[in-house]
């Protein structure tokens, strides 16, 4: 969902409507950033798409790194010296002869920043470079090309690398790297997004498919966090497996995995919610019907009847459907065999405010208010 789902109006929204300072507060809310959002405020108001805003905000990172210094990390180097550091290649010695000019290749840990880290970042930059796409405004879209090749260039001595999610996954960050996570959670988003690949031939997967996977998980990630910050005394659990209650061992029942449990253990309240990231969440149903999905309710209710011998508390759990929506707001509740159900959705395209009210309001059924925190 960069700048292939941006569409070209000066509105800066994405091609499903949601404005993109929206959904630049989901994605700090996804990356455990969001208390920092005010400090992001022109970058927001300026960008001509997400991917425009993504690059704006990589590049002030990079720049203030450059002015503080880059983060160092110790890492193997393999070179050749004159003298002697940790262990010596005697094999690639003997063979280069260095040895006889006083010089030997040694391998050795060493504080540099040449470091996983600053090679994604570059990387990154310049493939944005390369590849970017900074919405219809040519003159701001070259300043911001030349902005960033500038950087390239400043971070001279880092080599570039073939970068992958698995990559970025593995760099180690310690308490102190706010600047760095939030880069690199960039990055991460940028590969998993429809930039072009660097593949060869022809591929199978569309981009419509990719964006709306990618759009899925953001709105799963978000809701979770949301919840994790506003919810005060709650346990929030996210993707938590639900066993089915059967009597034998069967290797090829699938796990049931809803994407939230809100559990507050004080007041023995319990909300089930799957969020879903459709096209709609209405179908045309017999005789031109406009109805729910039956596979999400059916989902959604199969999670709350096969968990009630677990506990009290989950003979009575509620249920939550929660759909996103552009310009739309559905709202319905019902109770089946004791447990209430409720289909609800919040408007990405509003206010950010609302957006952040009409999340509360989707627990406050289930929930006293005076348990939730409000929204910052």
């Amino acid at each position: 969902m960069t700048s292939s789902v941006a569409t070209e109006q000066a509105a800066a929204v994405t091609e499903y409507g949601i404005p993109i300072r929206n959904v630049w507060h989901m994605l700090l809310y996804a990356w455990g950033q969001y208390p920092d959002a005010k400090r992001w405020r022109s970058e927001v108001e300026r960008a001509p798409s997400l991917e425009g805003l993504l690059a704006m905000v990589l590049a002030r990172l990079v720049e203030q790194r450059l002015r503080i210094g880059l983060g160092r990390e110790y890492v193997a180097v393999d070179r050749r010296l004159r003298g002697i550091r940790g262990r010596v290649d005697f094999n690639r010695s003997l063979l280069d002869r260095t040895f006889e000019q006083g010089e030997a290749h040694c391998r050795y840990e060493s504080f540099e920043v040449d470091a996983p880290r600053n090679q994604i970042i570059k990387s990154m930059l310049a493939r944005l470079v390369r590849e970017g796409r900074f919405g219809p405004n040519l003159s701001e879209a070259k300043q911001l090309r030349h902005r960033l090749r500038r950087l390239v260039r400043d971070l001279d001595g880092i080599n570039p690398v073939a970068v992958d999610i698995d990559h970025i996954r593995r760099v180690q960050l310690g308490r102190n790297d706010g600047d760095y996570r939030l880069m690199l959670s960039i990055c991460e988003y940028l590969l998993e997004t429809s930039m072009p690949t660097e593949y060869s031939g022809r591929r199978a997967s569309t981009k419509v498919n990719r964006d709306d996977l990618t759009l899925y998980k953001l709105f799963e990630q978000f809701v979770a966090a949301f919840f994790r910050q506003h919810l005060s005394g709650w346990q929030v659990s996210r993707q938590s497996g639900m066993p089915w209650p059967v009597e034998t061992v069967v290797p090829r029942l699938p796990m049931m995995i809803p994407d939230l449990v809100l559990h507050d253990p004080r007041e023995s309240r319990m909300i089930v919610l799957d969020t879903k990231f459709t096209a709609g969440s209405l179908r045309t149903g017999v005789g031109g019907k406009r109805t729910y999905d039956s596979s999400h309710l059916y989902q959604l209710y199969a999670y709350l009847r096969t968990q009630e011998a677990k506990s009290p508390v989950h003979r009575v759990a509620s249920g939550v459907l929660l759909y996103p929506g552009a310009g739309t707001e559905l709202s319905d509740r019902f109770i089946v065999q004791g447990h209430e159900v409720r289909i609800e959705t919040v408007d990405l395209a509003g206010d950010w405010t609302t957006v952040e009210r009409r999340l509360l309001d989707t627990v406050r059924s289930s929930a006293p208010a005076s348990l939730i925190n409000p929204a910052t």
